[in-house]
């Protein structure tokens, strides 16, 4: 457990210094590289999160797929960190933990197995898809629960992806990670 937390405090450090121009121009980046990938330009239902401070910028992601006419599920953070999903109607509301949640109909937990695509937040992701994020656990619990098969896929900076992760029993890997200089599949 130490090393994940020493890891997971050192990937934090490098996302806090980088700054807002750039934050803005790997956004765009990332963008163009998710909504490039097949399994995305495919998807009728993409599911996904609202980005928050240092994270890898997701509001151009969202409003392109939404432009392409995508489903777009969002998650919406219950007491016990699991997710809930809502579709995107174009608004977001404020939530706890300063996040910004759809303000409509909640879906159920269950509902992430009916997504195309799943993306998805961390701080890094190894050479074999194992990802770390920062310790809730939500994102694990909702990987569980998509079917085998279905494309997910991790956002991260460039220099997070290949990153040598400590891995545990109820970790669960993804398919993919994306960064804003592309894309690598794990088998």
């Amino acid at each position: 457990m130490g090393r994940k937390t020493a890891l997971r405090d050192q990937l934090l450090t490098t996302r806090g210094r980088i700054g807002l121009p750039r934050l803005g121009s790997l956004a765009r980046s990332l963008s163009q590289v998710v909504t490039a990938i097949p399994d995305v330009r495919s998807a009728a239902t993409v599911a996904l999160y609202v980005s928050i401070g240092t994270e890898p910028g997701t509001g151009s992601l969202i409003d392109e797929l939404d432009a392409a006419g995508k489903r777009i599920l969002l998650p919406c953070l219950l007491p016990d960190n699991d997710l809930d999903w809502a579709v995107y109607d174009g608004e977001l509301v404020r939530a706890p933990r300063g996040l910004l949640e759809p303000s409509g109909e909640r879906l159920g937990v269950s509902a992430i197995a009916g997504a195309d695509v799943v993306l998805v937040p961390g701080l890094a992701v190894d050479s074999q898809g194992h990802r770390m994020g920062r310790g809730g656990g939500s994102y694990d619990r909702i990987l569980a629960r998509v079917p085998a098969g279905t494309f997910t896929c991790a956002l991260l900076y460039p220099w997070e992806v290949g990153v040598p992760v400590p891995v545990e029993e109820h970790d669960r890997a993804v398919g993919a990670a994306a960064s804003a200089e592309g894309m690598q599949r794990f088998s």
